[in-house]
């Protein structure tokens, strides 16, 4: 038997056969080896959830009822109220979710009942990504099946190839053209005649006769150049849902997977999201992708994030004329479509690259055990991580929350000190809330452990918290998580590794995240609590040694500290007394917590930035200080960077004026010039239509378009006339399920940008956009904005 290294790629498990003598479940995992795939099937896990021991009989007696084949066996375990447990051996998946829900309905809890087999045969192994395996080995051309598996983890990267795809489409859903780009081959599989011609085009294009051969040659593609990875751009909702459907309405088996096998799509009841598992072959979405690699966008259309990447975007850029191109290119110029296609392939292909979207998806899975392909995933993170631990040390995990819940205080966020500053630091704990967990050993097992201590034993083994939370000196797992994970971080960011960074610093900042959360089964407000309670204490108190130094916090937000040094100072001597202050506190830190709590502290106060000038601006309307709005100017050996938190410039929801004139306006006044005249120019040469390329607004639909009933929003009523217009001309309708709205504001009301018909509405403008900005900052320099403007409202 040969032992082999490789990476998870997918994993199910299924109920085999009723007709097979030995077992009837069977976990299949497919994975790549430096020699190529490999098919892993491990056969005889029984899939297991677990109950009270106080619930034997009562199980007992519902099973009998049910004619369900499960063995009740007592296990070394309890629940968190040290109840003796029971688990619950079935013979097959499908007999495990009849039991479990005839318990369910008969009101008797169960526990981990939500794990699935695949999940728990390799989380129990401690199996991330990497693994090592050895069984009976049977060789095919593509790849090799080993059965009778025995495996257990391994520290493995893969190199993996990926194909980026894309269709291209009638409106109703009939396929044209299919684009592919790798490193392995590039091409576009068209459906159509190849042209009479002795030119050859500059790309590859595989001539079909109809969509039923496309999906043919499709299947084959995948077989000759079998790739790990498919990724794509809405690749599961529109492009595979689409591929699946129409291959089913040929009766055609769509074997893409691996070892010959179907893809599988599904979608939910509920969001109406569509899944898609293709047994071997991982999807990666580039938008969910990027979400979970915490990216943000203005607006998620493969354009604007192309765009704003990589400087470039699609061939066919106007969206409300993009159906009709397209159409146009399949009779008249296939040529021009494929190009089109293969554009919006490799454009993919170049933000993965950019953002190291793969690396990132590799580095999580190898930290946390989750799926590649796996979206968000905090939570399932977290269980993977801490589950093994707590079943090792005789627990089995407590169930999701669903009643007796009681939130925890957010992040501290100080009341604001309004004004225009000269010279800011930035002080900011470095990832407050994982220190605080290492710091003051919170963890779900630990709180367990040491609300069981009598009130003598607690006093030198446990560790106070917040809300009737004691934490267990030596008995929790969470704290060395953390510890492991920071200095896997560290020694990433001293390599230059930037996607094993990201991944660690997501999923260790997600930790407070998910026991914060009612969507996580080891929830407690006293977990949560004792940390962001603890995180508002050490954000006080820093305030206070801060001023007691002579300088003014000025505003506090979760784990960063405004600081006024009262007087203008150079950079330098900014920075020598920025680097003082963390010194000084760090050290205040480390005595304090030894000595109150004979605990070494990991809070780590950085500085961050030296602002030159920075306006703190009221709430609108009112004196009192905003919170989570700013602006500051930054000087950097010489250049210099102005900086927007919440203001009109951050948003996405103003319009280009609005940036424009905050931009300008901020910078006079920051370096201390006269904006009066600039003021008049900006309202004169708005009113006189100079900017009218800048007064498009940009908003998304966040529910369907007949779904909006009252209090009907600007950007709705610009749809609806958006797709009325659409309809007369006989176009597809661009709002009805959602969707982003281009449109401006006139004399009736807002229009759409691409169907204006009323004069611009200049005074909405100056109002609405330019006014807000000014009265932000103005006030602080005895200015007042209408006062400014009279002379040039008269002019018109």
């Amino acid at each position: 038997m040969n032992l082999q290294t490789g990476f998870v790629l997918t994993r199910q498990a299924r109920d085999l056969s009723p007709y097979s003598p030995q077992q009837t479940t069977q976990i299949e995992i497919w994975v790549k080896t430096d020699t190529g795939p490999v098919q892993l099937l491990v056969d005889g896990e029984r899939p297991v959830f677990f109950i009270s021991h106080d619930d034997h009989q009562h199980a007992i007696d519902i099973l009998k009822r049910n004619q369900l084949s499960v063995e009740l066996k007592p296990v070394d375990l309890a629940n968190f109220e040290q109840q003796p447990i029971i688990a619950c051996y079935a013979s097959g998946i499908k007999v495990l979710q009849q039991a479990k829900i005839a318990f369910n309905q008969s009101e008797l809890t169960t526990y981990e009942d939500d794990i699935r087999l695949a999940d728990r045969y390799l989380m129990e192994r401690f199996i991330r990504g990497g693994i090592q395996f050895y069984g009976n080995t049977t060789s095919y051309p593509q790849y090799q099946k080993i059965s009778h598996v025995k495996c257990k983890t391994a520290d493995y990267k893969p190199t993996l190839h990926c194909v980026s795809l894309d269709i291209e489409c009638s409106e109703k859903g009939v396929l044209y053209s299919v684009g592919l780009d790798s490193e392995l081959d590039s091409r576009v599989i068209m459906i159509g005649p190849a042209p009479n011609s002795n030119i050859t085009p500059p790309l590859h294009i595989q001539w079909v006769d109809n969509e039923l051969a496309l999906l043919k040659v499709l299947i084959h593609w995948f077989q000759q150049f079998d790739p790990d990875i498919i990724i794509g751009w809405n690749v599961i909702d529109f492009d595979f849902r689409l591929l699946a459907k129409r291959a089913e309405w040929h009766r055609l088996p769509f074997k893409i997977g691996r070892g010959g096998q179907n893809l599988f799509f599904r979608q939910s009841n509920t969001t109406q999201q569509g899944f898609v598992s293709i047994p071997g072959r991982v999807v990666l979405d580039g938008i969910d992708t990027l979400k979970t690699a915490t990216y943000h966008f203005s607006s998620w259309a493969l354009e604007s994030v192309s765009q704003e990447l990589l400087g470039e975007g699609k061939i066919i850029h106007d969206p409300f004329n993009r159906m009709d191109e397209i159409n146009r290119q399949f009779r008249e110029d296939k040529l021009a479509l494929a190009t089109y296609n293969l554009q919006d392939c490799r454009l993919v292909t170049q933000i993965f690259k950019k953002t190291h979207l793969l690396e990132f998806a590799i580095e999580r899975s190898r930290l946390t055990g989750v799926e590649l392909d796996r979206v968000g995933g905090s939570v399932a993170a977290f269980t993977n991580l801490y589950l093994p631990q707590l079943h090792r040390a005789g627990y089995v995990a407590p169930n999701l929350h669903s009643e007796n819940w009681f939130a925890s205080p957010g992040g501290y966020v100080m009341d604001s000190n309004p004004g225009l500053y000269h010279s800011v630091l930035v002080l900011d704990f470095k990832s407050l809330y994982p220190s605080i967990i290492r710091t003051f050993l919170i963890d779900p097992m630990g709180l367990v452990e040491g609300l069981k201590l009598d009130v003598g034993a607690a006093e030198n083994q446990s560790v106070e918290g917040f809300r009737g939370g004691q934490f267990h000196r030596s008995k929790h797992f969470l704290p060395k998580m953390i510890e492991e994970l920071w200095a896997a971080r560290d020694s990433a960011k001293k390599n230059n590794e930037a996607a094993f960074s990201q991944a660690i610093k997501i999923i260790m900042n997600s930790f407070y995240g998910v026991l914060g959360s009612s969507g996580c089964r080891f929830f407690d407000t006293r977990l949560a609590s004792s940390i962001t309670m603890r995180g508002h204490e050490i954000m006080k108190q820093t305030r206070i040694l801060i001023e007691d130094k002579g300088y003014q916090v000025i505003y506090g937000d979760t784990d960063s500290l405004f600081v006024s040094l009262i007087t203008p100072h150079s950079s330098t001597e900014a920075d020598k007394i920025g680097q003082r202050l963390i010194n000084e506190m760090n050290l205040w830190w480390q005595d304090h917590i030894k000595d109150s709590y004979g605990l070494s502290s990991t809070l780590e106060l950085e500085y961050e930035t030296h602002y030159q000038r920075f306006l703190m601006p009221t709430i609108r309307g009112s004196e009192t200080g905003s919170k989570k709005r700013y602006c500051g100017l930054i000087n950097t050996n010489g250049v210099e960077k102005m900086v927007f938190k919440g203001l009109e410039s951050a948003r996405t929801d103003w319009t280009a004026l609005s940036h424009h004139f905050q931009h300008d306006l901020y910078t006079m006044i920051f370096h201390d010039q006269d904006p009066q005249s600039y003021i008049q120019q900006y309202v004169e040469d708005t009113l006189s239509g100079k900017y009218d390329h800048d007064l498009v607004y940009q908003k998304r639909l966040r529910r369907k378009l007949n779904e909006y009933q009252k209090n009907i929003p600007p950007q709705v009523r610009a749809a609806r006339l958006a797709d009325e217009k659409n309809a007369r001309l006989g176009r597809p309708l661009q709002y009805q399920n959602k969707g982003r709205i281009e449109y401006l504001f006139t004399l009736n009301g807002p229009e759409p940008k691409d169907y204006l018909e009323s004069q611009i509405d200049y005074q909405h403008y100056i109002d609405k956009q330019i006014k807000p900005v000014a009265d932000a900052i103005l006030p602080f320099i005895g200015l007042d904005f209408e006062s400014i403007i009279a002379p040039q409202i008269g002019l018109f």
